[in-house]
């Protein structure tokens, strides 16, 4: 089957962290983007031999289920030195247009899913994902009481993409835990980052502390890949079924 093209138009720029922009976009033909939470899209353009290239990134659309043409197509882009997509989206001004295909992927939640808590664990831009499902975690929370815990990875506290929002969602939601973990440096004391979940390290060292469950847990790693295969091998450690451990490796693209 063919992959279908179609236009999205720049709407909005705005920086998450020094090198990591949110880009919003609309749908140029009028259509709506319909998607489930966790898919990606492909971006499509030309390196400057003319030769085809293309740059896959998640959506961080908060779905709106009301369905209408002109619906925000939301991505999060990290910005790499000398790279073309990089190039592509600096230069892209207010308006301008892209070529881009999808929906793809099957990172997402799964309605047959019957677990009482999910782990969601994610670095970089694989936070991106955890966000277009905000909504329907909040959905599962109240039709079913589900527990969920997200643990985010960072270097910094300027680099926690999407943190305010993930704060505000948990402290609107007494069943959502976030827990930022700092490798590098710590937010400074008294700032809105420096919460008591708050980890000093790596992500994979933080999960052992909430003790995955192979009764009760469904697990989703998305981001690093070395970061990836640690949580996933101290997942099956723990005895979660590996179709409860659901991946997905973001490896920096130029």
């Amino acid at each position: 089957m063919a992959i279908v093209h179609f236009p999205l138009k720049l709407t909005d720029r705005r920086m998450l962290a020094p090198s990591v922009a949110h880009l919003s976009f609309v749908r140029d033909d009028g259509l709506p983007l319909d998607y489930i939470p966790g898919q990606f899209i492909q971006i499509h353009f030309e390196y400057a031999d003319g030769a085809p290239a293309r740059r896959s990134y998640s959506l961080a659309t908060q779905r709106n289920h009301a369905l209408a043409p002109g619906e925000a197509v939301e991505i999060a882009v990290s910005y790499v030195s000398g790279g073309a997509a990089t190039s592509l989206f600096e230069s892209l001004p207010e308006g301008g247009q892209i070529n881009a295909s999808g929906p793809f992927g099957r990172f997402c939640l799964m309605p047959s899913d019957a677990n009482k808590r999910y782990l969601l664990i994610g670095t970089g831009t694989g936070i991106t994902p955890y966000r277009a499902m905000l909504p329907q975690l909040e959905a599962l929370m109240q039709q079913r009481g589900t527990q969920v815990i997200l643990l985010q990875g960072a270097r910094t506290p300027e680099e926690l993409l999407y943190g305010d929002e993930f704060r505000a969602f948990a402290e609107a939601h007494p069943d959502f835990r976030f827990v930022p973990c700092f490798s590098r440096e710590l937010p400074e004391p008294g700032s809105p980052q420096a919460h008591a979940d708050v980890r000093h390290g790596y992500v994979q060292n933080a999960l052992a502390e909430f003790a995955p469950n192979a009764e009760d847990d469904i697990a989703y790693l998305c981001g690093n890949p070395n970061m990836v295969d640690a949580c996933f091998e101290a997942l099956k450690a723990a005895g979660l079924p590996i179709p409860h451990v659901r991946r997905e490796k973001y490896v920096s693209n130029k």
